[in-house]
């Protein structure tokens, strides 16, 4: 069986490639020359662990190949999974035009029975447009070809994106035919030997359950978010106030970590999203809104605390940043909350550098040399007023708080995760502040 995956952003590479890895053979589409050309030398164009093993791999294979142009293929395949950007508009809503485009030259150009599978995160409703996209291409050439159209949204997390595709805990399908449904068994035979289902819905159900699904862990987020304020403001530990609802089998602990708030591709576009299809529905989706307020709000949280410390007297302060991606393991600076905090620190008259493992080159591209890039922690650290934990990653969890007042110009550290024990920083004589702890 051959298929053909359009756009190699995140969900389309690791779907493309983990399909050819698995013995499909696999077509990638991307209209960035730059991007296939590097792409058919096993080079990634962006950060994932365990990707580019698999990209090497599966192209010595002879199973992943890549084209700037589908229209050729489009008589070798019987499956397309569409993973072009859905961005969001100025008012919120997904910008479908990549979507329909795709469908367009579905139409323009099949000429044999296709299936249409739909894998970037649109809102309810996108399949049918889809649909009507080919037939209407399909009218103006006077043909009658048939095709299904289908739902099969992602649940990768960055960082483990390949672990989530290969070992699913569920794959979601929304169809609307038997041959639609048959072809997806053969596609995800593979991956559900172990027992992982497959769930069979209607089309506009599959597209409301991704939306719901990253709604509903922002909404945990956000809760958490706003109860670790509250908690530093009763002298409460969040840290222990997580442990004891988590341990409620119906609250569970996931996701339930204070912090700084969410960034990232999934969950600021989705919630945005979401709450425009229930504004153009005429309803207006109260919980979400608060949850991006309370949000967007936390993003100020470490430059509040900063400020305050220094009571407003921050210009010219030398402020260090250990991480700037919007999560481990990933150079994905979208919606990331460093970006926030950069931007009030430079407003301010603070002087900015930053180490992050993998997203220093992705924060130039944004923002540019607005700020020092170090080569590591320990440069970081040296002569700062101020310390800022922004990213969680592994090796900013073991240093030493004797090395960093050693090096600091002022030892003071602000936890936006909450990964140092303030015990320990005390002992080492660091001024520590944390999320939500006393």
């Amino acid at each position: 069986m051959k298929i053909a995956v359009v756009g190699t952003g995140y969900v389309g590479l690791v779907t493309g490639a983990c399909l050819a890895d698995v013995g499909f053979d696999v077509i990638c589409v991307d209209i960035d020359e730059n991007k296939i050309s590097k792409l058919k030398q096993g080079v990634s164009p962006i950060f994932e662990p365990g990707l580019e093993d698999i990209l090497e791999r599966t192209i010595q294979k002879g199973k992943l190949t890549f084209t700037t142009d589908i229209i050729p293929i489009l008589n070798e395949v019987q499956i397309i999974f569409s993973a072009v950007g859905t961005p969001p508009d100025e008012d919120g809503s997904a910008d479908l035009q990549y979507v329909l485009d795709v469908a367009r030259t579905v139409g323009r150009y099949m000429s044999d029975y296709v299936l249409v599978i739909t894998k970037s995160t649109v809102p309810v409703g996108t399949a049918k447009l889809v649909k009507e996209a080919i037939n209407v291409e399909l009218q103006k050439r006077g043909l009658e070809i048939p095709f299904d159209v289908a739902s099969n949204p992602e649940f990768l997390k960055e960082g483990d994106a390949i672990n989530d595709f290969m070992r699913p805990d569920r794959i979601v399908v929304g169809v609307e035919s038997e041959k639609a449904m048959s072809l997806f068994e053969k596609i995800y035979k593979p991956f559900v030997l172990n027992g992982h289902p497959v769930i069979f819905t209607d089309i506009p159900s599959a597209e409301m359950i991704k939306y719901a699904a990253n709604a509903m862990l922002a909404t945990r987020i956000s809760f958490m978010n706003d109860i670790a304020n509250l908690c530093e403001i009763m002298g409460a530990d969040v840290n222990m106030v997580r442990k004891g609802i988590g341990s409620d089998s119906r609250i569970g602990n996931k996701f339930l970590y204070a912090g700084i708030g969410y960034g990232g591709s999934c969950f600021p576009k989705d919630v945005k999203a979401l709450i425009k299809t229930g504004d153009q529905n005429n309803y207006s989706l109260e919980v979400l809104k608060a949850v991006e307020y309370v949000n967007d709000k936390q993003k100020m949280v470490l430059f509040n605390k900063v400020n305050q410390y220094f009571e407003g007297n921050i210009k010219g302060k030398t402020i260090g940043l250990l991480g700037l991606s919007f999560k481990p393991n990933t150079d994905d600076m979208r919606e990331a909350p460093s970006l926030v905090i950069i931007d009030q620190l430079l407003n301010s008259g603070c002087i900015v550098k930053a180490y992050d493992p993998a997203a220093m080159e992705e924060t130039e591209r944004k923002i540019g040399h607005v700020i020092t890039y170090c080569k590591s922690s320990d440069e970081v650290i040296v002569d700062s007023d101020a310390l800022l934990l922004v990213t969680e990653w592994g090796e900013f969890r073991t240093l030493d708080p004797k090395k960093i007042k050693q090096l600091m110009k002022t030892p003071i550290v602000f936890d936006g995760r909450n990964i140092y024990d303030p015990i320990e920083m005390s002992k080492g004589g660091i001024t520590y502040f944390s999320i939500g702890r006393p």
